[in-house]
């Protein structure tokens, strides 16, 4: 694979392959040698960046694996559980806010977006009454159209608000994960601050946009919609199937060989980026029968959409919980929740990081 700045690499596209380079500790994820597989700005960018202190997804061990550590305990299935009655709370108030409104509503801006902030904001720490301040940044960095005077301001803007909460749970700490980080005494400010920056990254627009674009689909596939509605058991098992269906991750996962590795047959070389394609592992017909159907029944385990070995999500127990509320409260709410649009006005966002609905009109 050609990246664009003329460095030649490779590009993963099976499942088998995929799962190999990502938990393959001769392959780092770090900034200071890689090729980024798609332009910034319309220019090449090419990695030569030293590790910013608790940005950890760009480690390796042992500095990725100190931080992560920190944040493990606040994310395993337990702790996401107990979430569960306060994500449904939130759920609930949003379909009221859909009901006040009334059909057609954007499903986005009324439902996914709130309901992914509010629950995200309030586990972090972060004041969902100020969003303002917080919430567009992420938007902008996952856009591949924001000119880089639009990202430095959204930072400009970012940067000082979390600093301005990090020292504010310092003085005045909450049941958050802000307030246990600081209080640990481990962490310096500009740590605590990249780490929140990066949970509010990877855990804000990836998750909104898997409920969003996960309710598109099974409202675009109306057979499995009603398998679904007829058995609400298959819930989980329907979720499963919608992440690895669309894997909206689409290009951002790319690793540096620090050696010469064989991998199928082929030498790649130390120095080589290999990006891997978590969608097109998803669809891997070698694991995966009629890979391109949607079908609620199958089985999916070991599919990739939250990535694999030492950096896979962090978030997906939350995620899960999220999405599980979000299509059951829909669900339940809606019996006869349709398209507002036909199928192919719904706008998509094809070039971002993640892949995305721009809106997705309803009615009932």
């Amino acid at each position: 694979m050609v990246y664009p700045d003329g460095h030649v690499g490779w590009i993963a596209t099976s499942h088998e392959l995929v799962r190999k380079v990502l938990s393959d500790p001769r392959f780092s994820h770090n900034l200071e040698n890689f090729h980024f597989p798609v332009t910034r700005f319309g220019e090449p960018a090419v990695g030569s960046s030293p590790e910013i202190p608790g940005m950890f997804i760009h480690m390796d061990p042992p500095n990725h694996t100190r931080y992560r550590r920190l944040l493990t305990a606040e994310f395993t299935a337990r702790r996401a559980s107990r979430l569960t009655s306060r994500v449904e709370a939130v759920a609930a108030e949003q379909i009221a806010v859909m009901r006040e409104h009334g059909g057609p509503v954007d499903l986005v801006a009324n439902f996914a977006e709130p309901l992914v902030l509010r629950v995200l904001s309030e586990m972090v720490g972060l004041p969902y009454e100020e969003r303002d301040r917080y919430a567009h940044a992420p938007a902008v960095l996952h856009d591949p159209d924001s000119t880089q005077e639009e990202v430095g301001a959204a930072f400009a803007q970012l940067t000082p608000f979390i600093v301005e909460v990090v020292e504010g749970k310092r003085k005045q700490p909450g049941d958050d994960l802000i307030s246990r980080l600081v209080a640990d005494g481990e962490l310096t400010t500009e740590e605590v601050c990249n780490i929140v920056t990066l949970l509010l990254f990877a855990g804000y627009e990836t998750t909104e946009n898997a409920l969003a674009v996960g309710v598109f689909a099974l409202l675009h596939h109306t057979d499995q919609l009603a398998a679904l509605r007829a058995d609400p058991s298959k819930l989980d098992a329907a979720i499963e199937e919608l992440l690895r269906y669309i894997t909206i991750n689409q290009y951002e996962m790319y690793r540096t060989a620090l050696e010469d590795i064989e991998l199928d047959g082929h030498l790649v070389k130390k120095g080589d980026t290999v990006t891997v394609s978590l969608p097109a592992a998803n669809r891997d017909p070698a694991k995966f029968g009629c890979p391109a159907q949607l079908d609620i029944d199958r089985d999916t385990s070991g599919h990739v959409a939250f990535g694999f070995g030492i950096h896979q999500c962090l978030g997906q127990n939350l995620a899960r919980v999220e999405l599980r509320a979000g299509l059951s409260a829909l669900l339940q709410a809606f019996p006869d929740l349709r398209l507002a649009v036909a199928v192919d006005e719904v706008p998509l966002r094809l070039k971002g990081s993640v892949f995305a609905v721009k809106s997705l009109p309803v009615s009932w």
